[in-house]
């Protein structure tokens, strides 16, 4: 995932939780670290496939880098980047698909819209360990058992893909991120062994899941990801799909082999950089009777309220309506207003719906000491109605979104509200 710092990627990632959904790669960084071993680019490659012959020797080693999460937002999770050893001319170069320009003037507007631009960027690898060694963050290099053939070939195809007319491609969090990058430019190389031997296996994992998985020391992270992600981000997701994820990657290419040789493709792995921050999360499932537990007692609380306190169930209603009523109208800006498509078709519209924002004139009468009109308690029967309809998605679908502790949280609210302010309705107006 991109990691470009700097005050526009602060902006980014802020939006980035908080919009979807609707996160930068490495400003430059230095090769000594403390306590760890870095490779020496002057070193003999070690893999035979590239050693022995003068033809084998003028092969460059390549290797993919890996950055363990970092504990800002948009470092959470992780990066990676393709490493080029050149004997020749005794060059490590990086080459990092995460760079974009925030000195565009649309830059904020395509952000928004979903239409990002990013570029692939080669820099010296010892200038990106320096940060990385700087903020505490870990990076391991696996050297890959390439014939000569295919790693000049790699290392062609990435030179040419950082001249400046290559370098742009169209952004996508989780379809065509820097990770994905280079997956593809790796099995480009393997001449699409790569893909053929991932696809077809599977841990189970989402889109949806490795977000939170990945977002949770962040709660604000993790609610934005939750909440925006849509049912296309449940899709159960092959080896080939959970490689947006640079950590998932790695883990992936030790169960490859290369098809021109029958050998493991990852030949041997170095820890350039020990991890001095919290470790990458493992992933937890979201058990969802106390979410069901905790909308129960609340509805419970408004209706007892109701019958002595009707401002109080008023002054809860007022901004919780509100937000409800903010948070569908984001997602149905994401949806019908952006490119960010998964974030579309979002079942959680049918929790937190605009409709919410109609009955903000009944509570505020309520909360003035008067009673509501008689269309208040018909437009909540609707309202608390969706949620039910979200339960059928949920249980209709074969992949259905994954938002049941949503569902159970908000939808005995909903009902709650309707029956409280029924009772209001009927009842005179006290404190």
């Amino acid at each position: 995932m991109p990691e470009r710092r700097g005050p526009a990627a602060r902006l980014r990632g802020i939006l980035a939780g908080g919009l979807w959904a609707l996160a930068l790669l490495a400003a430059p960084t230095g090769l000594l670290a403390q306590g760890a071993a870095p490779a020496d680019p002057a070193a003999p490659a070690p893999v035979a496939a590239q050693t022995g012959t003068d033809d084998a020797a003028a092969a460059p080693r390549i290797g993919m880098v890996t950055m363990l999460p970092g504990e800002v937002f948009f470092e959470r999770f992780g990066h990676n980047a393709l490493l080029v050893d050149a004997p020749a001319s005794g060059q490590a170069i990086a080459y990092n698909f995460g760079f974009f320009d925030p000195g565009e003037s649309d830059f904020v507007a395509r952000f928004v819209r979903g239409d990002m631009r990013y570029k692939l960027a080669a820099i010296p690898f010892n200038d990106d360990l320096r940060y990385y060694d700087h903020v505490g963050r870990g990076v391991s290099v696996q050297w890959l058992d390439l014939t000569p053939a295919q790693a000049r070939q790699l290392a062609d195809a990435l030179a040419r893909n950082a001249r400046p007319e290559n370098a742009r491609y169209r952004y996508d969090y989780f379809l065509d991120n820097c990770s994905t990058r280079v997956r593809d430019a790796l099995d480009g190389a393997l001449d699409g062994g790569l893909h053929r031997q991932l696809q077809g296996r599977s841990h189970g994992t989402s889109f949806r899941s490795e977000a939170l998985r990945l977002a949770r020391p962040a709660p604000w992270m993790w609610l934005g990801f939750d909440l925006g992600l849509g049912p296309a981000a449940d899709a159960p997701q092959p080896l080939w799909g959970e490689s947006f994820v640079p950590m998932r990657l790695a883990r992936a290419l030790r169960e490859v082999k290369n098809p021109a040789t029958g050998r493991p493709i990852v030949a041997a792995e170095e820890r350039l950089l020990p991890q001095r921050l919290p470790p990458e999360p493992v992933e937890q499932s979201i058990a969802w009777w106390p979410w069901a537990l905790a909308g129960v007692l609340l509805a419970f609380a408004l209706i007892r309220l109701s019958a002595r306190r009707p401002r109080a169930v008023a002054a809860f209603a007022l901004p919780f309506w509100t937000l409800c009523g903010l948070l569908g109208a984001l997602m149905l800006f994401i949806w019908f207003g952006t490119e960010h498509r998964f974030g579309w078709a979002n079942r959680n519209l049918l929790l937190m719906s605009p409709l919410c924002w109609l009955s903000l004139p009944g509570a505020w009468q309520v909360l003035r000491g008067r009673r509501p009109g008689a269309w208040l308690p018909r437009l909540l029967l609707v309202v608390a109605a969706l949620p039910l309809a979200a339960l059928f998605f949920y249980w209709l679908q074969v992949y259905p979104q994954r938002n049941l502790h949503w569902i159970v949280l908000l939808a005995p609210v909903h009902i709650g509200l309707w029956m409280a302010f029924r009772r209001i309705r009927g009842d005179a107006i006290g404190d």
